[in-house]
C-alpha cells in the first residue's frame, strides 16, 4: 500500500509536469496562432533594411558585413547566383531549406519561411532552428544576384536579463517542491498519528491522548477523535459495569429461586413453611419479571432514534390516575399527600410518561416512612410544564446524586433493605424526558427528604 506522502509526492511531481506540458503547448499554440506572422514580418524588414544597405553603398565588403551581422545576433545564409553558399554565424541545427525556395528568391520573390512553419502540436515555432524557419529577399552586389536567409540566432539574443529570469523560474519550482513536500510530511504527520491511535481504538485499547495541538481541520478532527475515544472508554466503562450488575441482579433471584425450589422438594416441610418459601420464590420470579420489562424499555428507548407516539392528552389526568392505583399504600403507611396541579393538555406519548410519573411515585412511597408527607405540583407556564414531587422520606447523600440516574445504581443497602429494587426505574426516567427534550434534577438532604423536578418543554 502506497503511503500517502508518496502519493502526495507522485501527484505534486505529475501536476509539476503536466503544467509544464500544458504552458508549452499554449504558448507554442500561440505563436503559431498569433505571433509567427508578425514575427515573420519584423525579420522581413530586418532583411529588407540590410539588403537595402548592401545596394545603396557599393563600396561595402559584403563579406565583412556579414560577419558584422552575424556577430551583431543573426544567423545569415547566403547564396549566389552561381548556387555558391556561404555561411555566417552559428550554423543551423536543421539545414532543410530546398532549392526550389532559393531559386525562388533568386528570382526576385521573398521568401516567409517563419510564416508559413507548419503548425504542428510539438513544434517549437520560435525555437525552431532550421534552415527552412527563415526569411528571405534577393539583393544585388556589384552586379550579381544573392538571397538572403535571416533569422535571429537565439544564443546570443539571450541576455543576461533571461538567465537570471530562466533561474529565478528554477529556483522558485525547487523551493515551492521543496516546501510543499516539508508541509505534506507536516500535515501527513498527524494523520499518522491518528491511523494508530484508531487502531488503538479498534483493539479496546482507549487509553492515551493524541499530541496534536492544531487550530485547523486536522486539530478539530484530532479533537473530535479524543472526544470519541473518552466517549468510547466511557461507554465500554458503563457497558462492562451493565454486564456485570445484570449478571448480579438476575444471578441473585435464580439463586433465591433454585435455593428454595430444593426446600420445597423436602416432602417432610410443614404447611406454613412450605408457603412461606412459596412466596418468596413468587416475589423473585415477580423481580426477575420487572427487571426484565425494564430492561426492554431501556432497549427500545436506546435502539430507536425517536420511540415516541407523540398523542395530545390530559397531564394532570393521567397523573391523578397513577394516584389512585397507589392510595392504597398511601393509607397503609399513613402518608399525607398534598397535590396542587394545573388543568394541563399535553402533547407527548402518554405511555412513555406515565413511566415517568410511576416511577418517581412508588420511590417517593417506597422511602418515605410511616406517617411522612409527599407533595405533589404540576405547574404550567408559558414555555414548560413543571413537575415536582417532593417527599420527607430517608433522602440521598450528597455523594451519590451524580450517579443516581445510572443503570443498576443503588445508593446502599440501608435504602433497598424494605423494598428490593432494580435500579432500573431512574434511569427510565431520565431517558423519557430527554427524549421530550426536556431534563430531570433532583434535590435532596439526608434524613430530611428529597426532591424530584421535572421539567417539559411544551412541543
Amino acid at each position: 500500500m502506497r503511503s500517502l506522502y508518496g502519493k502526495f509526492l507522485s501527484f505534486t511531481t505529475g501536476i509539476m509536469l503536466t503544467s509544464t506540458v500544458i504552458a508549452f503547448l499554449v504558448v507554442n499554440t500561440y505563436y503559431h496562432q498569433q505571433l509567427k506572422e508578425q514575427n515573420d514580418t519584423k525579420n522581413m524588414n530586418i532583411a529588407l533594411a540590410m539588403v537595402e544597405y548592401i545596394e545603396s553603398d557599393g563600396h561595402s565588403n559584403l563579406d565583412n558585413y556579414f560577419k558584422t551581422q552575424a556577430v551583431a545576433g543573426y544567423k545569415i545564409f547566403v547564396v549566389d547566383e552561381d548556387g555558391d553558399a556561404t555561411m555566417y554565424g552559428a550554423p543551423f541545427r536543421v539545414e532543410n531549406l530546398r532549392a526550389t525556395s532559393v531559386e525562388r528568391v533568386l528570382g526576385g520573390k521573398p521568401y516567409h519561411g517563419m510564416r508559413d512553419l507548419k503548425a504542428e502540436t510539438f513544434m517549437t515555432g520560435f525555437f525552431s532552428d532550421e534552415l527552412a524557419n527563415t526569411v528571405g529577399v534577393p539583393f544585388t552586389y556589384n552586379d550579381k544576384t544573392y538571397a538572403l536567409f535571416m533569422r535571429p540566432d537565439l544564443k546570443l539574443l539571450f541576455t543576461e536579463v533571461h538567465i537570471l529570469l530562466g533561474g529565478m523560474v528554477i529556483v522558485m519550482a525547487v523551493v515551492s517542491l521543496l516546501s510543499m513536500l516539508i508541509v505534506a510530511k507536516k500535515l501527513i504527520e498527524p494523520i499518522t498519528k491518528l491511523t494508530i491511535a484508531a487502531k488503538k481504538v479498534g483493539e479496546e485499547k482507549f487509553s492515551g491522548t493524541l499530541d496534536i495541538s492544531r487550530r485547523d481541520e486536522i486539530g478539530q478532527l484530532a479533537k473530535s477523535f479524543q472526544h470519541m475515544t473518552e466517549r468510547l472508554s466511557e461507554n465500554d466503562r458503563i457497558r462492562k459495569e451493565f454486564i456485570s450488575d445484570v449478571s448480579h441482579d438476575f444471578q441473585s433471584p435464580l439463586l433465591n429461586i433454585k435455593g428454595y425450589a430444593n426446600l420445597l422438594m423436602d416432602s417432610e416441610l410443614p404447611e406454613t413453611e412450605r408457603n412461606n418459601y412459596a412466596k418468596v420464590i413468587q416475589s423473585e420470579t415477580e423481580r426477575l419479571s420487572s427487571l426484565t420489562k425494564q430492561l426492554l424499555l431501556l432497549t427500545s428507548l436506546d435502539q430507536l432514534e425517536s420511540p415516541l407516539d407523540p398523542k395530545r392528552f390530559n397531564l394532570d389526568g393521567q397523573l391523578m390516575e397513577i394516584i389512585r392505583r397507589h392510595r392504597w399504600l398511601l393509607e397503609e403507611k399513613q402518608i399525607s399527600l398534598a397535590m396542587e396541579m394545573d388543568e394541563i393538555e399535553f402533547s407527548g406519548d402518554p405511555a412513555f410518561l406515565e413511566k415517568v410519573w410511576e416511577n418517581l411515585l412508588s420511590n417517593a412511597l417506597k422511602y418515605t416512612s410511616t406517617g411522612g408527607e409527599i407533595e405533589i405540583n404540576l405547574i404550567d407556564d408559558e414555555e414548560n410544564v413543571l413537575f415536582k414531587i417532593r417527599d420527607t422520606g430517608v433522602g440521598i447523600p450528597e455523594e451519590h446524586l451524580k450517579r443516581l440516574f445510572d443503570r443498576f445504581y443503588r445508593v446502599d443497602h440501608s435504602r433497598t433493605q424494605e423494598i428490593e429494587g432494580t435500579g432500573l426505574g431512574l434511569s427510565i426516567v431520565h431517558q423519557v424526558v430527554k427524549l421530550h427534550r426536556g431534563n430531570v434534577e433532583v434535590e435532596s438532604q439526608e434524613g430530611v427528604g428529597t426532591v424530584f423536578i421535572v421539567v417539559l418543554p411544551k412541543l
